[in-house]
């Protein structure tokens, strides 16, 4: 008898003790003025994020020490993305710091390969889809605006119903190595021109090496249109 009334005791406590751990990971109920001063900073954060931005703070495990002067404020390094820490500091005369855990989710359409996409491949518009999602939960260098993509060349194979990354796209070859092109000089009301030849390839915009029929080697820019920008 005395060790079934010690098991029920043991039982009732442990009970007792794990209701009381539930309540502590819930958390205290975060002050509504606090709670709209961190939500309005993260929206400010987030201003000009490619669509619509909602902010959850979650509630501390203890309850934030009162403060008549608070300053919400972000780590250093740390962006209004996604899961993050953001940091509460009072400048009361007894100044205290605090770090609450939030969410910034960003819901808005991104880009889609809408059929395999073979790597070489230069992207149309039967290639790209558009889909809604939360932007935060995709890599950070998903398309959102299908103007980025057309034209683009697949580096990689891309899957169907894969996000279009700019790291698994690159430009189009505009100059290829041992291609005759135009090198042309602008400044202040005047043009230059010479002929040259192409010892290196180049998509539009980035560096290539020409050496002209004098036999000078001149660095310039790769021009969509095939020539060279000095």
């Amino acid at each position: 008898m005395v060790t079934t009334r010690f098991a029920r005791s043991w039982r009732a406590t442990l009970l007792a003790l794990l209701a009381a751990a539930c309540a502590n990971a819930a958390g205290a109920p975060l002050d509504a003025r606090v709670r709209a001063a961190i939500e309005s900073f993260l929206l400010a954060q987030a201003a000009g994020a490619p669509g619509q931005v909602t902010v959850r703070v979650l509630d501390p495990a203890g309850a934030l020490p009162a403060c008549t002067a608070l300053q919400p404020f972000l780590p250093q390094g740390v962006a209004a993305w996604g899961r993050l820490s953001v940091g509460v500091r009072c400048a009361d005369e007894r100044p205290w710091t605090r770090f609450l855990g939030a969410q910034v989710a960003v819901q808005g359409r991104y880009l889609a390969a809408a059929r395999a996409i073979g790597a070489g491949h230069a992207l149309d518009g039967a290639d790209v889809l558009e889909r809604d999602g939360d932007l935060t939960k995709l890599p950070r260098t998903v398309l959102t605006d299908p103007a980025l993509a057309a034209g683009m060349v697949a580096a990689n194979p891309i899957a169907p119903g894969a996000p279009l990354r700019s790291d698994l796209l690159r430009a189009p070859v505009v100059i290829r190595q041992g291609q005759a092109v135009r090198v042309v000089t602008e400044g202040a009301g005047f043009t230059l021109a010479t002929d040259g030849r192409a010892v290196t390839q180049a998509a539009a915009g980035g560096a290539v090496q020409v050496r002209t029929a004098a036999g000078r080697l001149l660095t310039g820019t790769a021009r969509p249109d095939g020539s060279v920008g000095l």
